[in-house]
């Protein structure tokens, strides 16, 4: 009996408003892409294999730092919800271990990662002649927004997160945007009610409506589903292990939630981590345009304060001021501010060359060109853990 009102009651919340989902669903878990109605993306014929290491020549930091005390590498990993990880160096795999009962066929929601892989379309859209280019305004594709509002916004604005789109990020606000996108069933009425709260190009904001509305200008401008557009383009030719699929509003409305949720396994996110550090090429096969690719992971001018450049995250090195006689190249100086907006101080900051994909629980494909090395961690959460820079360390051991 109660089974039976379990299920009468999880069928109620489904089909209720997004605000009671918040509550009974539990916002951004491991296990969503159960709860959610999803569309599939198919595996080419062959598979992809990398090599297992025979050598254990793989470099674990020890002693790691977390929550005040101080833990071996495996520890930290069970200690931070860590659920896969994965180590890659020139196709080998060096290290691969799962944990809290995951293993190598365990589907894992990608989150915020998903971002990365809708950039790789639009810059497949654009080669392929759907998308003019990334100075094109975004209502050109998008013609129920206000031309005024939103005609100055161009597709790179939503690329960098600099657009000005009003847009709550706050992930544990039932009330606020983010879960109305989450748990709506209805994306796109969401997006006819958006507004601007500011001129594109002032600002970078990360604002996940912006790859939502990346996602609807590729669905537009192809003439199809952006999941099948991944299909034809990525996920059939990098000779993945398993098949995936995108977590969608509703069956009645069919709009995958690009700014989130495809869900997948490790060593498959390991591979789009693969096709980028060979500059978009797979087998010989140019997927994702090599320049693309190259202003997708590159800084060539000061932006974001070297965090953020078309939907990837970056390390950076942060001076200070009375340095800037000493620092060359590429710089940007940044004023870094609280949540309420206090100014704390002025720095300098510099670009280093890793890119990272990365999700709300600690999804993370890690990118390291210099080393030829890929890293996948995928977790439960992820622990007020500065993960960023701990997998540029565990690379640089390697």
């Amino acid at each position: 009996m109660k089974q039976i009102l379990a299920a009468a009651l999880l069928s109620l919340t489904l089909s209720s408003c997004h605000v009671v989902r918040f509550f009974t669903l539990n916002f951004a878990d491991i296990k969503d892409y159960k709860k959610f109605p999803k569309v599939a993306m198919h595996k080419g014929e062959s598979h992809f294999h990398f090599y297992t290491n025979t050598a254990s020549s793989v470099k674990l930091p020890e002693h790691v730092p977390f929550k005040g005390k101080y833990y071996d590498f495996e520890q930290l990993l069970d200690k931070s919800g860590t659920v896969a990880f994965l180590i890659i160096r020139n196709d080998t795999l060096l290290y691969e271990n799962y944990l809290h009962k995951y293993d190598q066929a365990s589907i894992v929601p990608s989150f915020s990662m998903a971002k990365s892989f809708v950039s790789a379309l639009i810059g497949i859209a654009i080669d392929e002649g759907y998308i003019k280019s990334v100075h094109d305004p975004i209502t050109d594709y998008l013609p129920e927004l206000d031309k005024k509002q939103f005609g100055p916004i161009t597709i790179e604005h939503l690329l960098d997160m600099r657009s000005g789109i009003k847009f709550n990020e706050g992930y544990f606000n039932p009330f606020g945007d983010v879960a109305k996108y989450y748990y709506g069933t209805n994306i796109l009425k969401y997006i006819r009610k958006l507004k601007v709260s500011r001129p594109p190009g002032e600002e970078f904001e990360y604002r996940s409506v912006n790859s939502q509305l990346l996602a609807l200008i590729i669905s537009r401008a192809t003439h199809r589903p952006v999941s099948q557009y991944l299909q034809e383009k990525i996920w059939s030719r990098l000779d993945m292990e398993y098949d995936a699929s995108w977590s969608i509003d509703s069956r009645r409305h069919k709009t995958e939630k690009a700014f989130c949720c495809l869900n997948a396994r490790a060593r498959d996110f390991a591979r789009f981590g693969r096709l980028y550090l060979n500059g978009g090429s797979w087998s010989g096969e140019q997927i994702v345009p090599k320049e693309w690719v190259r202003r997708s992971t590159v800084f060539e001018q000061p932006k974001n304060g070297f965090l953020y450049g078309y939907q990837w995250w970056h390390n950076r090195t942060v001076h200070p001021l009375s340095d800037t006689a000493q620092v060359t190249g590429l710089r940007q100086v940044l004023t870094r501010k609280d949540k309420k907006g206090h100014v704390l101080d002025t720095v300098l900051v510099t670009p280093l060359n890793d890119f990272v994909a990365r999700g709300i629980l600690g999804q993370f494909i890690y990118v390291l060109p210099e080393k030829n090395i890929v890293i996948v961690r995928l977790g439960k959460n992820r622990k007020h853990m500065a993960w960023e820079p701990f997998l540029r360390e565990v690379a640089l051991m390697n």
